[in-house]
């Protein structure tokens, strides 16, 4: 009875937190990149638990916001820019030249032989850009109204995270102690857990956010070059390096393409060479490289746990798939120590 009542309680604290989860993990998982220069602050004030963990909080506020303030601003202010332009481009018939290109027809008309479903219509096609370039405006109130409201949910989830992240900090040593207490496993199965969990979600975020930021930066020089925004697509770039398979191609491709039509084959030519050789190559060597860090997970199943975790769990399950695979290999092998003797006796008879 104890145990269903525990098991019960759990449940429903679980509910009560799982709005909040997403900035709890995060301030866990930064708990735990933080840590060792937090515990240097601890050094300077041993004796004010409180004052050390506010001004941990308070630096790495300094370090986070101030320098994503500017960079956001930076986009905010060229993506602005670029919607102008994308809207006078519409509107004075450049989507009519693009279709009217020689090569455009040619892909039309190769479409509509071999395709299976229905011809495109290039005439449909010119009327619908021109009704979306006419509720252009429209939109664009929408998504900044949309905009804003995910920055005050972004600013209030960040607030939540420092908050948790100050009594995370603070009281790292007795939240550790008191977690290997209450689990029901040896002192040996217990570092094996905990430093899995500890090894995964650290290689999870800087896996992660690093290759994003190092596939941005590739992708948006390479933009620039081409006289693109080059830090607006640069940014697009980094949120599309998350999307499994297609991931930044769905910037620099259709950059790519665009450039051909208007007849720039040279740069549209830089543009593909540049995003398979150089972003792809990010893409497939550092993330791995990464992720793999010290945890036993080979390529394939830090692929299925990302896949599987933003599937399930959005932007957050790119720490959550990794973390939940990889307990569950550290469990099997537990299992496999435990059951040494019964395994052998099975695999003998």
């Amino acid at each position: 009875m104890l145990i269903a009542a525990l098991a019960l309680a759990a449940y429903a604290s679980y509910r009560l937190i799982e709005p909040y989860l997403g900035p709890i993990v995060m301030a866990f998982i930064i708990s735990l990149l933080y840590y060792p220069l937090h515990t240097r602050v601890e050094r300077k004030l041993p004796t004010h638990p409180n004052a050390a963990a506010m001004l941990s909080c308070t630096l790495l506020t300094v370090i986070i916001v101030i320098p994503v303030l500017v960079v956001f601003t930076s986009i905010i202010q060229q993506g602005s820019t670029f919607s102008k332009e994308s809207y006078q481009w519409l509107t004075s018939g450049g989507a009519k030249e693009v279709l009217s290109h020689p090569v455009t027809v040619k892909a039309l008309a190769l479409i509509e032989e071999y395709s299976p479903f229905e011809p495109l219509d290039a005439q449909a096609i010119l009327q619908k850009v021109a009704a979306a370039a006419s509720k252009f405006g429209a939109q664009l109130l929408n998504i900044s109204a949309r905009l804003l409201g995910d920055a005050t949910n972004f600013v209030l989830s960040f607030m939540l995270m420092l908050f948790v992240l100050f009594f995370l900090l603070r009281d790292h040593k007795k939240m550790v102690t008191a977690l290997r207490h209450v689990i029901p496993l040896s002192r040996s199965q217990e570092d094996a857990v905990l430093s899995e969990v500890e090894q995964v979600a650290k290689s999870a975020v800087l896996g992660s956010f690093l290759t994003a930021l190092a596939q941005g930066f590739a992708g948006g020089f390479a933009m620039w070059i081409a006289g693109f925004p080059g830090l607006f697509w640069g940014s697009m770039m980094a949120f599309a390096s998350f999307i499994p398979v297609v991931g930044t191609a769905l910037i620099w491709l259709p950059a790519a393409l665009y450039l051909l039509l208007v007849g720039q084959w040279q740069w549209s030519l830089f543009l593909v060479g540049w995003g398979v050789i150089v972003v792809g190559s990010i893409d497939n060597f550092l993330r791995p490289l990464l992720m793999q860090g010290n945890s036993g997970m080979n390529t394939l199943l830090i692929f299925l746990s990302i896949l599987g975790g933003l599937h399930l769990f959005g932007l957050i399950g790119l720490i959550y798939g990794p973390v939940i695979f990889a307990v569950t290999l550290v469990l099997f092998k537990l299992y496999e120590v435990e059951f040494h003797d019964f395994l052998a006796h099975q695999d003998k008879h």
